[in-house]
């Protein structure tokens, strides 16, 4: 009985990937905690480094096999309070940070400032209130709306008002990003007071919002962005989409309509 519950327990032989930048390219990964497969897009990697430190690869290109959990809050929690990491490395002494969950979101946030400043190298990113209500009034409108997470409500407000006179009911396919303060904001993108700011069509919007999506399906949060401006800070304003490495993003569905 304790060899069957054992071997029921067992994770599969080929949990751990070839190495970075070895096998096929965008192969289905397994997780060590569902013992699904997925695409790696959905997942993180997990490298073991040499001090045998269990280490997350959010770029999935540190050397040595990896091992891949969902990308979610929960499923790190989880692979980390079953050891599933020592199991899958086959390294009873492999050290995993109880923290790993708190490391992996600090993260993704400091990824995501990394893309306001690309997107702002880019020149997709425009900052100021009445500059902002322009772009959103012109003709090609824009990818998404930026609060800082400390802007006022009645900012916020005055801005959902104005995307809902430029798209109706299809404000629910404007992603509004609210995860940085007004002095990650200043720090990301060069410039001092960045309280609102909007995303336009360019280079650097794909990549940034992609890094944004992972940030948020991370945390668990339904991510829908039908808001458009009104969430207090912290709420999940987004759209689940898959996020692929390099920029881009699979939508999965349809947005949802937003008032």
């Amino acid at each position: 009985m304790q060899d069957a519950a054992h071997d029921a327990d067992a994770l599969p032989p080929d949990v751990l990937d070839a190495g970075a930048g070895r096998g096929r390219a965008h192969a289905e990964r397994t997780c060590l905690v569902t013992r699904q497969a997925g695409q790696p897009d959905r997942m993180i990697r997990f490298a073991l480094g040499p001090d045998n430190q269990v280490v997350p690869d959010l770029r999935a290109r540190l050397p040595g096999r990896g091992a891949w959990v969902t990308a979610t809050r929960a499923a790190v929690a989880e692979a980390v309070k079953k050891r599933l990491f020592q199991r899958a490395f086959r390294q009873k002494d492999a050290r995993v940070a109880p923290d790993l969950a708190d490391l992996i979101e600090a993260g993704l946030r400091d990824d995501l400032r990394q893309g306001f400043s690309l997107a702002n190298k880019a020149g997709c990113v425009v900052t100021g209130f009445t500059k902002v209500e322009s772009a959103v009034d012109s003709p090609t409108g824009i990818a998404a709306l930026v609060h800082a997470s400390d802007a006022s409500p009645d900012g916020r407000r005055k801005l959902a008002q104005a995307l809902r006179r430029r798209y109706g009911d299809a404000i629910s396919r404007i992603p509004v990003v609210d995860d940085l303060s007004g002095e990650e904001l200043d720090m990301a993108l060069g410039r001092d007071h960045v309280i609102h700011a909007a995303l336009v069509a360019g280079a650097g919007t794909a990549g940034l919002l992609a890094r944004w999506r992972r940030l948020h399906v991370f945390r668990g949060g339904t991510a829908t962005s039908g808001g458009a401006g009104t969430e207090p800070p912290g709420s999940d304003a987004a759209s689940p989409d898959a996020v692929q490495d390099g920029g881009t993003s699979l939508r999965t569905g349809p947005p949802e309509a937003g008032g």
